[in-house]
């Protein structure tokens, strides 16, 4: 018997994405697939469209906006599978998106989580900012995809076909082993939204598991559903949440120096917000470090008992994207040496 699946989608003031994109979702072909949107108390509505319109999707009602870490937190353990695929609201899928990533997780045990390709929704034949063919991290904790440096696509021309091992799997389509979510305690739910998946695979990592991309199959991304891209918030969650999983999964000694530069990198970017006239998103960093240091002590208190050295994880530059992107002009991920 296939293993059991429960996709669950976390939904706030979403019914627009709920009635173009669950259709495609109730269509999956996998057999023992259970289907649960988990609302975080949502003021439109979406329940009472769920309920009319799709009887046989389970509902999951939390008592407030929980944001995406600790709403699907809550959600999930009312859930029973075992496997969880956490899905954004704005993703289409095709019929046959799921078999492929769990007959590959099946395959090593070692294998604790996956992403499929991720392309954008409005130009399928382009990968999505928030996955592409999955993640990657460099030496000083910034982020890219296969598929994605910062700003720059690429279209998807078959070049990253291939199911190496990444250091994190999208959030927009995540799927991950029951037992290894409840084996980490799930997302962090102080990170509220925006690399708490990151995080997650982080601290996977640590205990030894493998982050993949399933490239057999993929689905597509809307993107900036319930946050705009250019939302100075979502800016100041980016950069606090970054230096907080540099302080969390990082070694003592290897976090204070990488959060040391990492606070200069941004004080660059601080002055190119400022001199570009973006005082909100100027703004938006001088919070992030405010906040960042505000928990610091209760970050700390979070750190697992084995840290492991950046560089000794699959899924790592060494050296700097920045670097590489905004002075050598490299903007594709097959032309950089890791």
């Amino acid at each position: 018997m296939e293993p059991s699946v429960a996709v669950v989608i976390l939904n706030w003031n979403g019914k627009s994405f709920l009635e173009r994109f669950l259709p495609s979702v109730t269509q999956s072909s996998y057999n023992n697939l259970q289907i649960i949107v988990a609302d975080n108390a949502s003021t439109d509505d979406s329940i009472s469209f769920l309920a009319s319109n799709y009887p046989n999707v389970k509902v999951i009602v939390n008592d407030e906006n929980y944001g995406f870490a600790e709403g699907y937190n809550r959600a999930l353990t009312k859930v029973n599978a075992d496997y969880f695929v956490l899905l954004n609201s704005d993703v289409e899928v095709p019929e046959n998106w799921i078999k492929p990533v769990i007959d590959l997780m099946q395959s090593d045990e070692k294998i604790a989580a996956a992403q499929p390709k991720i392309k954008w929704q409005q130009h399928k034949q382009s990968f999505e900012y928030a996955g592409a063919a999955g993640g990657f991290m460099d030496s000083y904790g910034f982020t890219f995809c296969r598929g994605r440096i910062f700003d720059r696509l690429e279209e998807d021309h078959g070049q990253y076909d291939s199911n190496l091992p990444i250091f994190w799997a999208s959030g927009a389509a995540f799927f991950i082993k029951s037992k290894a979510w409840k084996e980490v305690g799930g997302l962090d739910g102080d990170l509220f939204a925006h690399m708490e998946e990151i995080d997650l695979c982080w601290r996977l990592k640590n205990k030894g598991y493998e982050v993949v991309c399933c490239t057999a199959t993929e689905v597509y991304h809307v993107g900036g559903g319930t946050l705009n891209a250019s939302s100075p918030f979502k800016n100041y969650l980016n950069f606090r949440n970054n230096l907080i999983i540099m302080q969390k999964n990082l070694p003592f000694g290897e976090a204070m120096y990488k959060i040391f530069v990492r606070l200069w990198l941004d004080l660059a970017a601080w002055f190119q917000f400022a001199l570009k006239g973006q005082f909100a998103f100027a703004f938006s960093i001088n919070k992030a470090h405010f906040q960042f240091f505000r928990q610091f002590f209760r970050t700390a208190e979070k750190r697992g008992k084995q840290q492991i050295s950046l560089h000794q994880h699959q899924g790592v530059l060494k050296g700097s994207i920045v670097w590489r992107y905004f002075v050598k002009k490299i903007g594709k991920f097959s032309d950089i040496s890791f």
